[in-house]
């Protein structure tokens, strides 16, 4: 199996395990635990949006790089509260 060939490529796909990975904990029971997986996943992912270079972006470029890091970072930062905040 071959890596991908950009470093955003590789980004984008570490999300996509994580987001599967925290969808896997809500549906099994510990869902604080996968809201909160995602919603870190989306942090990290925008962190890395506005590191990675244009030319090296891959999938992880969506739209332009202010709206990436904007949009990740806000529903990251959103899911992360949700999970923290609504009452058991």
């Amino acid at each position: 199996m071959r890596l991908p060939r950009s470093h955003g490529s590789r980004v984008y796909l570490t999300h996509l395990l994580a987001v599967t990975t925290g969808l896997v904990l809500v549906v099994t029971g510990p869902w604080r635990a996968g809201l909160l997986v995602i919603g870190a996943s989306f942090v990290v992912a925008a962190a890395f949006r506005t590191v990675i270079g244009q030319d090296h972006t891959g999938m992880l470029r969506v739209r332009g790089k202010v709206f990436d890091v904007v949009w990740m970072g806000f529903l990251g930062v959103s899911l992360m509260t949700l999970a923290l905040v609504v009452p058991g």
